[in-house]
């Protein structure tokens, strides 16, 4: 009998979040669904990000994901960008941690690299190529939704590898692996 699991890639943003779900049977991956939630009307940041939960819970609860995949956010030049960015990244992942769902992180060279072979590849060449691996009859206007599933499609094939990114199982698993990043109570003998 064949294992079956379900993996659920998200592309967290502010304006707009994409995501992803494949199902997996044995070694095969079969395309389930894609669409993004939209944001750009909504001027109030918390208000974002209080839906971005919400539907992330929302596909969690409908879809049972064994598994999340998430693009880490990259290393731009806008301080403030990449600040929200992160908010939305954390509150996915919170959604994602709060059902219990392990999470993975991948970087989006990473992602590029697993769908394309090239770390450099455009979002519509990533697009074109799931296009083609899974089927799809039309690629969507906006590629968001494209690159939460090519977040799923990239950890399904670093599946069993070790070392393929951040992941965390629960709270626990997440506050061990970043207790170096929390800051520690200053020592009040060392006079530091």
């Amino acid at each position: 009998m064949s294992k079956e699991k379900i993996i659920l890639g998200i592309d967290p943003g502010t304006t707009i979040m994409g995501f992803g779900l494949i199902k997996v049977v044995g070694k095969k991956m079969e395309f389930m669904q894609l669409n993004e939630l939209l944001l750009k009307k909504y001027d109030n940041h918390y208000l974002k990000l209080k839906l971005i939960f919400e539907r992330t819970v929302e596909l969690i609860d409908t879809y049972h994901p064994d598994e999340i995949a998430i693009e880490a956010p990259f290393f731009g030049k806008n301080v403030q960008s990449m600040l929200k960015l992160g908010r939305a990244q954390g509150v996915a992942m919170a959604a994602g941690l709060s059902r219990e769902v392990p999470i993975t992180e991948y970087a989006p060279k990473k992602i590029k690299m697993a769908i394309t072979g090239n770390g450099n590849a455009s979002k519509e060449q990533v697009a074109k190529m799931l296009q083609s691996m899974l089927g799809l009859k039309t690629i969507p206007k906006n590629l968001d939704s494209m690159d939460g599933l090519a977040a799923a499609v990239c950890h399904f094939y670093n599946e069993g590898r070790v070392e393929v990114g951040k992941s965390y199982s629960g709270w626990g698993a997440f506050v061990k692996q970043n207790e170096s990043r929390i800051e520690k109570p200053l020592n009040p003998q060392r006079g530091k």
